[in-house]
């Protein structure tokens, strides 16, 4: 059996407080975008992991190795083998490896028959990552506390078109987080967003940009190219390092003069 994982963006990110647990409270929309990896899973007598693309763990440490390990101790599942084709980038901002996570609980259940509704594959997924649970439904929805608590939300890109930028570094959640103080927001995300897009530049915010901007400067550089070449709406995803933009076209995405940046262009 095949499945694309495909990546998330984060419309707005609000760190509102900080956790007697040690974590965050946030508040941030999670959307789906069209940049996938490869996921195929059989059976076999033995277990198996192989990966292609990315360069990525094949040991114990592997979020698919994880999610199958949680599956197989929960419900007795089979051996499997397994590969991993991986293209979205690694400590990005983009949830690749969440993606992979949940599209292989979401696998299993279907190779192994387990019939576990989508609140059970929530809860096997989210120890393993506080946004492994978004990948299980993968619709637009605002994450709150750890960004695992998930309320719906009426948002539609469709029409829209979007460029993510890779600079040549990625960024630790360390980094990210080195600065950041937490603050009640003045409006929730989940307001904004069901406004008028053209009026997330003013109000849509991403409280992580304020520390990693300071230390990669680059990509202070990129959202101001972004917005200098069209785009309504720019930001950088979740904690880094990726940035992106919300076109109302595609005209000329594929040669925006980004030095040093692969770009991957795409529709909603």
């Amino acid at each position: 059996m095949i499945a694309f994982p495909n990546a998330k963006i984060n419309l707005g990110l609000n760190i509102v407080s900080k956790r007697p647990d040690g974590f965050h409270n946030l508040e941030t929309c999670f959307y789906p975008v069209k940049i996938f990896d490869s996921l195929e899973i059989i059976h076999s007598d033995l277990f198996e992991f192989t990966h292609s693309g990315i360069e990525s763990s094949t040991g114990e440490d592997n979020l698919v190795i994880k999610a199958y390990r949680a599956v197989q101790k929960k419900y007795g599942i089979g051996t499997v083998k397994i590969h991993l084709h991986k293209a979205i980038p690694m400590g990005a901002g983009l949830g690749g490896g969440s993606s992979d996570a949940a599209f292989t609980v979401k696998l299993l259940n279907e190779l192994f028959q387990l019939d576990l509704t989508t609140k059970e594959m929530e809860e096997i997924v989210s120890p393993i990552g506080s946004d492994c649970p978004f990948f299980i439904n993968n619709k637009a929805v605002i994450g709150k506390e750890k960004g695992n608590v998930f309320f719906p939300v009426t948002l539609s890109l469709e029409g829209y078109f979007g460029l993510l930028v890779f600079p040549p570094f990625g960024v630790s959640t360390k980094e990210a987080y080195s600065k950041v103080v937490p603050k009640t927001p003045l409006l929730p995300v989940e307001d904004i967003v069901q406004k008028d897009i053209h009026q997330w530049k003013i109000s849509l915010n991403n409280d992580f940009e304020d520390s990693v901007f300071e230390i990669y400067p680059m990509l202070r550089d990129i959202k101001e190219q972004l917005y200098a070449h069209g785009a309504v709406y720019a930001s950088m995803s979740g904690s880094g390092s990726t940035m992106f933009g919300i076109f109302p076209d595609n005209k000329g995405l594929a040669t925006l003069p980004l030095s040093g940046c692969r770009t991957f262009a795409f529709s909603f």
